[in-house]
């Protein structure tokens, strides 16, 4: 890896909306995580022109679609091991190695480490719910 950063954007819980916003805030991603409840396939097509991009597949993502989308994967970026899941309650643990586990469903921005593991939660970057605010993230990968 070369000595600038890797920036991965964090989007989850679109659910069929993929604001302006969003898209210019995920310009310039290496790669692109999408924390599930996708809600439309073409929110990946139009993700995927931005950047490379891993998906999971989140409790609403229930059409034809959506079934070939695995509801976990872990993936190595920058020589980094990150666990994608929608739904962090269904995740007793993370896999070994691990460093980063990014999240969505409760559409609550979050960011916790635990026993060295970073939680990431981008929040939710679809319809606007209740009073919680439209959000994406960015995780950076510093030279190893």
């Amino acid at each position: 890896m070369s000595e600038a950063s890797l920036v991965v954007g964090l989007v989850s819980d679109t659910h069929g909306l993929l604001r302006p916003e969003a898209i210019e805030a995920l310009a310039g991603s290496d790669h692109i995580i999408h924390a599930g409840d996708i809600g439309d396939p073409a929110i990946l097509g139009a993700l995927a022109a931005i950047a490379p991009l891993t998906a999971v597949r989140g409790n609403n993502d229930t059409g034809a679609w959506a079934r070939g989308i695995p509801e976990a994967r872990t993936i190595e970026l920058g020589g980094v091991r990150i666990h994608v899941i929608h739904d962090l309650g269904m995740l007793r643990r993370p896999p070994r190695g691990v460093r980063v586990v990014v999240s969505g469903h409760s559409h609550v921005p979050r960011i916790l480490e635990e026993e060295g593991v970073l939680y990431v939660n981008p929040g939710s970057a679809g319809p606007r719910r209740f009073r919680l605010p439209v959000t994406v993230g960015q995780l950076r990968i510093g030279p190893q």
